[in-house]
Protein backbone atom coordinates (compact mmCIF):
# COMPACT_ATOMS: atom_id res chain seq x y z
CA UNK A 1 0.00 0.00 0.00
CA UNK A 2 1.40 3.37 -0.49
CA UNK A 3 1.68 6.03 1.80
CA UNK A 4 -1.49 7.81 1.44
CA UNK A 5 -3.45 4.63 1.71
CA UNK A 6 -1.92 4.21 5.01
CA UNK A 7 -2.40 7.73 6.39
CA UNK A 8 -6.29 6.90 4.69
CA UNK A 9 -6.55 3.79 6.59
CA UNK A 10 -5.37 4.89 9.80
CA UNK A 11 -9.02 6.15 10.68
CA UNK A 12 -9.85 2.19 10.52
CA UNK A 13 -7.88 0.98 13.12
CA UNK A 14 -4.35 -0.70 14.20
CA UNK A 15 -2.65 -2.86 11.72
CA UNK A 16 -3.76 -6.45 12.96
CA UNK A 17 -1.92 -8.16 9.88
CA UNK A 18 1.62 -7.74 8.83
CA UNK A 19 3.71 -9.46 6.20
CA UNK A 20 7.04 -8.42 5.74
CA UNK A 21 8.99 -10.42 2.88
CA UNK A 22 6.83 -13.21 3.00
CA UNK A 23 7.40 -16.31 0.84
CA UNK A 24 7.16 -19.98 0.65
CA UNK A 25 8.82 -22.72 -1.35
CA UNK A 26 7.99 -26.61 -1.78
CA UNK A 27 11.04 -29.13 -2.94
CA UNK A 28 10.04 -30.61 -6.10
CA UNK A 29 11.97 -33.93 -6.88
CA UNK A 30 12.45 -35.42 -10.20
CA UNK A 31 11.97 -39.30 -8.98
CA UNK A 32 11.77 -41.04 -5.37
CA UNK A 33 15.94 -41.91 -5.45
CA UNK A 34 15.92 -37.95 -5.32
CA UNK A 35 14.30 -37.38 -2.13
CA UNK A 36 16.22 -40.42 -0.50
CA UNK A 37 19.68 -38.59 -1.69
CA UNK A 38 18.83 -35.29 -0.34
CA UNK A 39 17.97 -37.09 3.03
CA UNK A 40 21.16 -38.89 3.32
CA UNK A 41 24.24 -37.20 1.11
CA UNK A 42 23.82 -33.54 2.05
CA UNK A 43 24.69 -34.34 5.87
CA UNK A 44 27.58 -36.34 5.01
CA UNK A 45 28.90 -33.89 2.51
CA UNK A 46 28.69 -30.86 5.57
CA UNK A 47 30.24 -33.93 7.70
CA UNK A 48 33.39 -34.29 4.67
CA UNK A 49 33.89 -30.18 4.41
CA UNK A 50 32.66 -29.97 0.95
CA UNK A 51 29.35 -28.15 -0.08
CA UNK A 52 26.13 -29.73 -0.42
CA UNK A 53 24.47 -30.94 -3.22
CA UNK A 54 20.98 -30.75 -3.59
CA UNK A 55 18.83 -33.02 -5.35
CA UNK A 56 15.48 -30.73 -5.79
CA UNK A 57 14.39 -28.04 -7.73
CA UNK A 58 12.80 -25.01 -5.69
CA UNK A 59 8.79 -24.19 -6.48
CA UNK A 60 8.09 -20.67 -4.97
CA UNK A 61 4.08 -20.88 -4.68
CA UNK A 62 4.90 -16.93 -2.74
CA UNK A 63 7.67 -14.65 -3.27
CA UNK A 64 8.65 -11.53 -1.50
CA UNK A 65 5.01 -10.64 -0.49
CA UNK A 66 4.74 -7.17 1.98
CA UNK A 67 1.23 -6.04 2.73
CA UNK A 68 -0.21 -4.74 5.79
CA UNK A 69 -3.92 -4.96 6.99
CA UNK A 70 -6.40 -2.48 9.12
CA UNK A 71 -8.59 -3.38 11.32
CA UNK A 72 -12.07 -2.83 9.92
CA UNK A 73 -10.40 -3.89 6.34
CA UNK A 74 -12.30 -6.27 4.02
CA UNK A 75 -9.52 -7.30 1.48
CA UNK A 76 -10.12 -9.47 -1.81
CA UNK A 77 -7.33 -11.55 -3.14
CA UNK A 78 -7.66 -12.51 -6.69
CA UNK A 79 -5.71 -14.45 -8.89
CA UNK A 80 -5.62 -17.60 -11.32
CA UNK A 81 -5.51 -21.16 -9.74
CA UNK A 82 -1.99 -21.52 -8.48
CA UNK A 83 -0.94 -18.24 -8.00
CA UNK A 84 -0.48 -18.83 -4.55
CA UNK A 85 -4.29 -17.14 -3.23
CA UNK A 86 -4.84 -20.44 -0.61
CA UNK A 87 -1.19 -20.66 0.53
CA UNK A 88 -1.20 -16.65 1.33
CA UNK A 89 -3.90 -17.67 3.34
CA UNK A 90 -3.03 -20.27 5.23
CA UNK A 91 0.60 -18.20 6.28
CA UNK A 92 -1.80 -15.92 7.80
CA UNK A 93 -4.26 -18.26 9.52
CA UNK A 94 -0.50 -20.05 10.52
CA UNK A 95 -1.20 -23.67 9.10
CA UNK A 96 1.79 -22.73 6.90
CA UNK A 97 5.02 -21.87 8.08
CA UNK A 98 6.47 -19.30 6.02
CA UNK A 99 10.29 -20.18 3.76
CA UNK A 100 11.12 -16.51 4.04
CA UNK A 101 10.18 -13.08 5.39
CA UNK A 102 7.17 -13.22 8.19
CA UNK A 103 3.22 -12.86 8.96
CA UNK A 104 2.43 -11.17 12.29
CA UNK A 105 -1.25 -10.76 13.21
CA UNK A 106 -3.45 -9.49 16.11
CA UNK A 107 -6.53 -10.89 17.18
CA UNK A 108 -8.44 -14.42 17.03
CA UNK A 109 -8.60 -15.88 13.63
CA UNK A 110 -11.23 -17.56 12.39
CA UNK A 111 -10.60 -19.26 9.06
CA UNK A 112 -12.71 -20.97 6.19
CA UNK A 113 -10.35 -22.36 4.24
CA UNK A 114 -10.36 -26.38 2.32
CA UNK A 115 -13.32 -28.21 2.44
CA UNK A 116 -13.46 -29.93 5.99
CA UNK A 117 -10.30 -28.52 6.98
CA UNK A 118 -9.68 -28.43 10.85
CA UNK A 119 -12.83 -31.28 11.52
CA UNK A 120 -12.10 -34.92 12.45
CA UNK A 121 -14.12 -37.03 9.77
CA UNK A 122 -14.47 -39.69 12.85
CA UNK A 123 -15.97 -37.35 14.88
CA UNK A 124 -19.47 -36.27 15.08
CA UNK A 125 -20.29 -32.78 14.33
CA UNK A 126 -21.56 -31.84 17.84
CA UNK A 127 -18.00 -32.92 18.99
CA UNK A 128 -16.65 -31.45 16.28
CA UNK A 129 -18.24 -28.32 17.19
CA UNK A 130 -17.21 -27.96 20.63
CA UNK A 131 -13.14 -29.53 19.61
CA UNK A 132 -13.42 -26.02 16.84
CA UNK A 133 -13.99 -24.35 19.94
CA UNK A 134 -11.10 -25.24 22.05
CA UNK A 135 -8.96 -24.38 19.27
CA UNK A 136 -10.26 -21.26 18.85
CA UNK A 137 -9.45 -20.60 22.66
CA UNK A 138 -13.03 -21.05 23.98
CA UNK A 139 -13.91 -23.19 26.82
CA UNK A 140 -16.34 -26.01 27.02
CA UNK A 141 -18.92 -24.25 28.95
CA UNK A 142 -19.29 -21.47 26.37
CA UNK A 143 -19.20 -23.46 23.31
CA UNK A 144 -22.21 -25.42 25.13
CA UNK A 145 -23.76 -22.06 25.18
CA UNK A 146 -23.82 -21.43 21.85
CA UNK A 147 -24.18 -24.85 20.51
CA UNK A 148 -27.91 -24.41 20.20
CA UNK A 149 -27.35 -20.84 18.22
CA UNK A 150 -24.49 -23.05 16.00
CA UNK A 151 -26.68 -25.65 14.64
CA UNK A 152 -29.83 -23.85 14.05
CA UNK A 153 -27.51 -21.57 11.97
CA UNK A 154 -26.18 -24.45 10.02
CA UNK A 155 -29.45 -25.92 9.28
CA UNK A 156 -28.21 -29.44 9.38
CA UNK A 157 -30.79 -30.72 11.90
CA UNK A 158 -30.17 -34.10 13.47
CA UNK A 159 -26.95 -34.82 11.24
CA UNK A 160 -25.16 -33.21 13.79
CA UNK A 161 -25.08 -36.61 16.00
CA UNK A 162 -23.40 -38.01 13.28
CA UNK A 163 -19.80 -38.80 12.15
CA UNK A 164 -18.89 -35.71 9.55
CA UNK A 165 -17.41 -38.19 6.99
CA UNK A 166 -20.84 -38.90 6.32
CA UNK A 167 -21.90 -35.58 5.43
CA UNK A 168 -21.94 -34.06 2.01
CA UNK A 169 -19.25 -31.03 1.02
CA UNK A 170 -22.39 -28.73 1.76
CA UNK A 171 -23.00 -30.40 4.85
CA UNK A 172 -19.26 -29.31 6.11
CA UNK A 173 -19.62 -25.73 4.93
CA UNK A 174 -22.36 -24.92 6.80
CA UNK A 175 -21.28 -26.49 10.08
CA UNK A 176 -17.92 -25.11 9.72
CA UNK A 177 -18.94 -21.48 8.68
CA UNK A 178 -21.51 -21.76 11.89
CA UNK A 179 -18.56 -22.21 14.17
CA UNK A 180 -16.49 -19.12 12.83
CA UNK A 181 -19.49 -16.93 13.14
CA UNK A 182 -20.08 -18.11 16.60
CA UNK A 183 -16.20 -18.13 18.11
CA UNK A 184 -15.90 -14.44 18.65
CA UNK A 185 -13.35 -13.50 15.83
CA UNK A 186 -11.33 -10.29 15.39
CA UNK A 187 -10.40 -11.25 11.83
CA UNK A 188 -12.22 -13.65 9.35
CA UNK A 189 -10.38 -15.56 6.87
CA UNK A 190 -12.37 -16.79 3.92
CA UNK A 191 -11.14 -19.21 0.53
CA UNK A 192 -13.54 -20.14 -2.31
CA UNK A 193 -15.26 -23.00 0.17
CA UNK A 194 -18.88 -20.76 -0.06
CA UNK A 195 -19.02 -21.63 -3.33
CA UNK A 196 -20.33 -25.16 -2.42
CA UNK A 197 -23.34 -23.94 -0.19
CA UNK A 198 -26.59 -23.57 -1.46
CA UNK A 199 -28.56 -20.61 -2.32
CA UNK A 200 -30.50 -20.42 1.05
CA UNK A 201 -27.34 -20.72 3.20
CA UNK A 202 -25.10 -18.63 0.69
CA UNK A 203 -27.65 -15.70 1.59
CA UNK A 204 -27.26 -16.36 5.39
CA UNK A 205 -23.52 -16.35 5.24
CA UNK A 206 -23.25 -12.57 3.42
CA UNK A 207 -26.04 -10.93 5.68
CA UNK A 208 -23.83 -12.49 8.61
CA UNK A 209 -20.56 -11.27 6.68
CA UNK A 210 -22.17 -7.41 5.81
CA UNK A 211 -22.83 -7.42 9.74
CA UNK A 212 -19.46 -8.68 10.20
CA UNK A 213 -17.72 -6.22 8.13
CA UNK A 214 -19.05 -3.19 10.20
CA UNK A 215 -15.86 -3.84 13.06
CA UNK A 216 -14.67 -6.99 11.98
CA UNK A 217 -11.20 -7.72 9.52
CA UNK A 218 -12.16 -9.89 6.31
CA UNK A 219 -9.69 -11.17 4.17
CA UNK A 220 -11.75 -13.00 1.19
CA UNK A 221 -10.16 -14.97 -1.90
CA UNK A 222 -12.55 -15.72 -4.44
CA UNK A 223 -12.60 -15.63 -8.41
CA UNK A 224 -15.78 -14.19 -8.38
CA UNK A 225 -15.47 -10.57 -9.59
CA UNK A 226 -18.45 -9.26 -8.22
CA UNK A 227 -17.96 -10.65 -4.98
CA UNK A 228 -14.53 -8.50 -4.47
CA UNK A 229 -16.27 -5.30 -5.87
CA UNK A 230 -19.14 -5.70 -3.96
CA UNK A 231 -17.14 -6.98 -0.43
CA UNK A 232 -13.92 -5.23 -0.11
CA UNK A 233 -11.89 -2.00 -0.23
CA UNK A 234 -9.08 -3.26 -1.18
CA UNK A 235 -7.84 -5.94 -3.69
CA UNK A 236 -4.18 -7.99 -3.64
CA UNK A 237 -4.16 -9.79 -7.19
CA UNK A 238 -1.72 -12.26 -7.05
CA UNK A 239 -0.02 -14.03 -10.32
CA UNK A 240 2.43 -17.20 -10.20
CA UNK A 241 3.39 -16.19 -6.15
CA UNK A 242 4.43 -12.41 -6.60
CA UNK A 243 2.09 -9.42 -5.68
CA UNK A 244 1.25 -7.91 -9.75
CA UNK A 245 -0.79 -5.25 -8.40
CA UNK A 246 -2.68 -4.12 -5.44
CA UNK A 247 -5.20 -1.05 -4.80
CA UNK A 248 -8.97 -0.40 -5.20
CA UNK A 249 -11.22 -3.29 -5.99
CA UNK A 250 -12.13 -1.63 -9.14
CA UNK A 251 -8.71 -0.78 -10.71
CA UNK A 252 -7.36 -3.87 -9.63
CA UNK A 253 -9.98 -6.19 -11.08
CA UNK A 254 -9.79 -4.34 -14.50
CA UNK A 255 -6.08 -5.09 -14.33
CA UNK A 256 -6.95 -8.83 -13.81
CA UNK A 257 -9.30 -8.99 -15.96
CA UNK A 258 -7.58 -7.37 -18.87
CA UNK A 259 -4.62 -10.31 -18.02
CA UNK A 260 -7.12 -13.12 -18.88
CA UNK A 261 -8.19 -11.43 -21.90
CA UNK A 262 -4.62 -10.66 -23.13
CA UNK A 263 -3.56 -14.52 -22.61
CA UNK A 264 -6.13 -16.26 -23.56
CA UNK A 265 -6.78 -14.98 -26.50
CA UNK A 266 -10.21 -14.59 -28.99
CA UNK A 267 -12.27 -17.24 -29.53
CA UNK A 268 -13.12 -18.02 -33.43
CA UNK A 269 -16.97 -19.12 -34.12
CA UNK A 270 -14.84 -22.23 -35.19
CA UNK A 271 -14.21 -22.84 -32.17
CA UNK A 272 -17.71 -22.86 -30.73
CA UNK A 273 -19.90 -25.85 -30.21
CA UNK A 274 -22.23 -26.89 -33.40
CA UNK A 275 -25.58 -25.84 -30.27
CA UNK A 276 -24.12 -21.91 -29.96
CA UNK A 277 -24.07 -21.61 -33.31
CA UNK A 278 -27.34 -20.88 -34.82
CA UNK A 279 -28.55 -19.84 -38.53
CA UNK A 280 -30.70 -16.38 -38.92
CA UNK A 281 -32.98 -19.06 -40.75
CA UNK A 282 -33.58 -20.80 -37.70
CA UNK A 283 -34.00 -18.18 -35.60
CA UNK A 284 -36.85 -16.76 -37.76
CA UNK A 285 -38.65 -20.34 -37.95
CA UNK A 286 -38.79 -19.89 -34.17
CA UNK A 287 -41.26 -16.62 -34.81
CA UNK A 288 -44.80 -17.39 -34.60
CA UNK A 289 -46.77 -15.14 -36.56
CA UNK A 290 -48.73 -12.68 -35.02
CA UNK A 291 -46.47 -12.46 -31.62
CA UNK A 292 -44.60 -10.18 -30.86
CA UNK A 293 -41.20 -11.49 -30.57
CA UNK A 294 -38.00 -10.06 -32.55
CA UNK A 295 -35.75 -11.84 -34.56
CA UNK A 296 -32.46 -11.27 -32.66
CA UNK A 297 -34.67 -12.36 -29.18
CA UNK A 298 -35.84 -15.75 -31.26
CA UNK A 299 -32.01 -16.45 -32.49
CA UNK A 300 -30.96 -16.60 -28.67
CA UNK A 301 -34.23 -19.08 -27.62
CA UNK A 302 -33.46 -21.24 -30.49
CA UNK A 303 -29.61 -21.45 -29.02
CA UNK A 304 -27.68 -22.82 -26.46
CA UNK A 305 -27.11 -19.19 -24.73
CA UNK A 306 -30.80 -18.76 -24.12
CA UNK A 307 -31.38 -17.44 -20.35
CA UNK A 308 -33.26 -20.44 -19.07
CA UNK A 309 -34.07 -19.82 -15.38
CA UNK A 310 -35.27 -22.15 -12.94
CA UNK A 311 -38.09 -21.08 -10.73
CA UNK A 312 -37.92 -23.20 -7.44
CA UNK A 313 -41.66 -23.05 -4.83
CA UNK A 314 -42.01 -20.33 -1.99
CA UNK A 315 -40.87 -21.66 0.83
CA UNK A 316 -42.79 -20.04 3.66
CA UNK A 317 -40.70 -21.27 6.48
CA UNK A 318 -37.15 -19.35 5.64
CA UNK A 319 -36.36 -16.85 8.23
CA UNK A 320 -38.26 -13.23 7.92
CA UNK A 321 -39.18 -10.15 10.53
CA UNK A 322 -42.06 -8.06 11.04
CA UNK A 323 -44.98 -7.01 13.58
CA UNK A 324 -46.75 -9.84 12.63
CA UNK A 325 -50.04 -7.54 11.83
CA UNK A 326 -49.60 -9.76 8.39
CA UNK A 327 -48.13 -12.79 6.74
CA UNK A 328 -46.73 -13.18 3.04
CA UNK A 329 -47.99 -16.84 2.60
CA UNK A 330 -47.40 -17.22 -1.21
CA UNK A 331 -45.13 -16.52 -4.13
CA UNK A 332 -45.16 -17.18 -7.77
CA UNK A 333 -44.66 -16.69 -11.34
CA UNK A 334 -47.17 -16.94 -13.96
CA UNK A 335 -46.50 -16.71 -17.70
CA UNK A 336 -48.99 -14.48 -19.99
CA UNK A 337 -51.85 -17.22 -19.39
CA UNK A 338 -51.63 -16.53 -15.49
CA UNK A 339 -50.37 -20.23 -15.11
CA UNK A 340 -47.69 -21.31 -12.60
CA UNK A 341 -44.27 -21.87 -14.41
CA UNK A 342 -41.10 -23.83 -12.94
CA UNK A 343 -39.22 -22.81 -15.65
CA UNK A 344 -38.90 -19.02 -17.46
CA UNK A 345 -36.80 -16.91 -19.89
CA UNK A 346 -34.87 -14.10 -19.78
CA UNK A 347 -36.61 -11.41 -22.15
CA UNK A 348 -40.32 -13.33 -21.38
CA UNK A 349 -43.13 -11.32 -20.25
CA UNK A 350 -44.24 -13.11 -16.55
CA UNK A 351 -46.17 -11.51 -13.30
CA UNK A 352 -45.08 -12.02 -9.91
CA UNK A 353 -47.80 -12.79 -7.77
CA UNK A 354 -47.52 -11.81 -4.35
CA UNK A 355 -50.35 -12.79 -1.85
CA UNK A 356 -50.41 -12.14 1.96
CA UNK A 357 -52.71 -13.18 4.98
CA UNK A 358 -53.87 -10.13 7.24
CA UNK A 359 -54.26 -9.97 11.18
CA UNK A 360 -55.04 -6.33 11.56
CA UNK A 361 -56.50 -4.12 9.51
CA UNK A 362 -54.02 -2.28 7.54
CA UNK A 363 -55.58 1.26 5.73
CA UNK A 364 -52.31 1.86 3.99
CA UNK A 365 -50.53 -1.66 2.99
CA UNK A 366 -47.96 -1.99 0.88
CA UNK A 367 -46.53 -5.17 -1.12
CA UNK A 368 -43.19 -5.60 -2.62
CA UNK A 369 -40.42 -7.62 -3.24
CA UNK A 370 -36.59 -7.70 -3.75
CA UNK A 371 -34.41 -9.80 -6.55
CA UNK A 372 -30.78 -10.57 -4.96
CA UNK A 373 -27.66 -12.21 -6.42
CA UNK A 374 -25.93 -14.39 -4.55
CA UNK A 375 -23.61 -11.80 -2.64
CA UNK A 376 -27.09 -9.99 -1.36
CA UNK A 377 -26.84 -7.58 -4.23
CA UNK A 378 -30.33 -6.23 -5.05
CA UNK A 379 -30.74 -6.47 -8.97
CA UNK A 380 -33.85 -4.90 -8.83
CA UNK A 381 -37.18 -4.32 -6.66
CA UNK A 382 -40.30 -2.75 -6.77
CA UNK A 383 -43.65 -2.86 -4.42
CA UNK A 384 -47.22 -1.25 -4.81
CA UNK A 385 -46.85 2.12 -3.22
CA UNK A 386 -46.52 4.96 -5.98
CA UNK A 387 -49.75 2.71 -7.70
CA UNK A 388 -52.11 3.38 -5.18
CA UNK A 389 -51.03 6.20 -2.79
CA UNK A 390 -53.68 8.21 -3.64
CA UNK A 391 -55.93 5.99 -3.35
CA UNK A 392 -54.95 2.97 -0.91
CA UNK A 393 -56.65 -0.30 -1.20
CA UNK A 394 -57.11 -1.15 2.89
CA UNK A 395 -56.54 -4.68 3.89
CA UNK A 396 -58.97 -6.06 6.65
CA UNK A 397 -58.00 -8.44 9.83
CA UNK A 398 -59.22 -12.08 8.12
CA UNK A 399 -58.62 -11.19 4.49
CA UNK A 400 -56.03 -11.67 1.94
CA UNK A 401 -54.03 -9.30 0.27
CA UNK A 402 -52.82 -9.95 -3.93
CA UNK A 403 -50.64 -7.88 -5.64
CA UNK A 404 -49.22 -8.89 -9.36
CA UNK A 405 -46.17 -7.30 -11.01
CA UNK A 406 -46.16 -7.57 -15.02
CA UNK A 407 -42.90 -6.94 -16.17
CA UNK A 408 -40.58 -8.49 -19.16
CA UNK A 409 -38.01 -10.72 -17.12
CA UNK A 410 -34.82 -9.56 -16.85
CA UNK A 411 -31.40 -11.30 -18.54
CA UNK A 412 -29.77 -12.63 -15.72
CA UNK A 413 -25.83 -14.30 -15.67
CA UNK A 414 -26.09 -17.37 -14.73
CA UNK A 415 -26.40 -18.10 -11.29
CA UNK A 416 -28.22 -18.53 -8.49
CA UNK A 417 -30.62 -15.61 -7.48
CA UNK A 418 -33.42 -15.23 -4.62
CA UNK A 419 -36.52 -13.39 -4.32
CA UNK A 420 -37.33 -11.67 -1.17
CA UNK A 421 -41.12 -10.63 -0.70
CA UNK A 422 -42.92 -8.29 1.96
CA UNK A 423 -45.74 -6.20 3.04
CA UNK A 424 -45.63 -2.91 4.71
CA UNK A 425 -47.34 -0.44 5.88
CA UNK A 426 -46.83 3.76 5.31
CA UNK A 427 -45.04 5.20 2.38
CA UNK A 428 -41.95 4.61 0.20
CA UNK A 429 -39.85 6.51 2.58
CA UNK A 430 -41.35 6.26 5.70
CA UNK A 431 -43.57 2.61 6.78
CA UNK A 432 -43.16 -0.76 9.15
CA UNK A 433 -42.31 -3.30 7.99
CA UNK A 434 -44.92 -6.24 9.07
CA UNK A 435 -43.40 -9.46 7.56
CA UNK A 436 -40.38 -9.44 5.25
CA UNK A 437 -39.31 -12.87 3.84
CA UNK A 438 -35.76 -13.98 3.25
CA UNK A 439 -34.56 -15.51 -0.04
CA UNK A 440 -38.21 -17.41 -0.24
CA UNK A 441 -38.14 -18.39 -3.69
CA UNK A 442 -34.97 -19.33 -5.55
CA UNK A 443 -34.46 -18.86 -9.31
CA UNK A 444 -31.42 -20.30 -10.70
CA UNK A 445 -30.37 -19.16 -14.10
CA UNK A 446 -28.60 -21.98 -16.20
CA UNK A 447 -27.41 -19.95 -19.35
CA UNK A 448 -27.17 -16.32 -20.74
CA UNK A 449 -25.96 -14.68 -23.41
CA UNK A 450 -24.79 -12.04 -20.42
CA UNK A 451 -21.07 -11.76 -20.60
CA UNK A 452 -20.52 -8.75 -18.01
CA UNK A 453 -22.59 -6.67 -15.74
CA UNK A 454 -25.45 -8.09 -13.14
CA UNK A 455 -28.19 -8.34 -15.72
CA UNK A 456 -28.86 -8.08 -19.35
CA UNK A 457 -31.28 -5.85 -20.99
CA UNK A 458 -33.36 -7.48 -24.00
CA UNK A 459 -32.40 -6.22 -26.96
CA UNK A 460 -35.04 -5.85 -29.63
CA UNK A 461 -32.69 -5.58 -32.49
CA UNK A 462 -28.77 -4.70 -33.24
CA UNK A 463 -27.62 -3.64 -36.65
CA UNK A 464 -24.28 -2.64 -37.63
CA UNK A 465 -23.39 -1.29 -41.33
CA UNK A 466 -20.57 -0.50 -42.96
CA UNK A 467 -20.22 2.81 -44.06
Amino acid sequence: MSSDEQVDGAALGEVVIAAEGLGKYYEIYGSPSDRLKQFLLPPLDRALGGVPKRYFREFWALKNLSFEVRKGQTIGIIGRNGSGKSTLLQLVCGTLMPSTGSVQTRGRIAALLELGSGFNPEFTGRENVLLSGALFGLDRATMSERYAAIVEFSGIGDFIEQPVKTYSSGMVVRLAFSVIAHVDADILVIDEALSVGDAYFTQKCMRFLREFMRQGTLLFCSHDMGAILNLCDYALWLDKGVLRMSGPPKAVSQGYLASLFESDGKTEESELPQSARVDSRDAAACVVPGEDIDVRQAMIDASSLRNDIEVFRFDESKAGFGTGYAKVDGVRLLDPDGRQVGWAVGGQHVTLEISASIFRDIPKPILGFVVKDKLGQIIFSDNTYLSYQDAPVAAHAGRRLVARFAFRFPVLPPGEYSISPAIAEGTQADHVQHHWVHDAMILQVHSSVVCLGLVGVPMKQIVMEAE
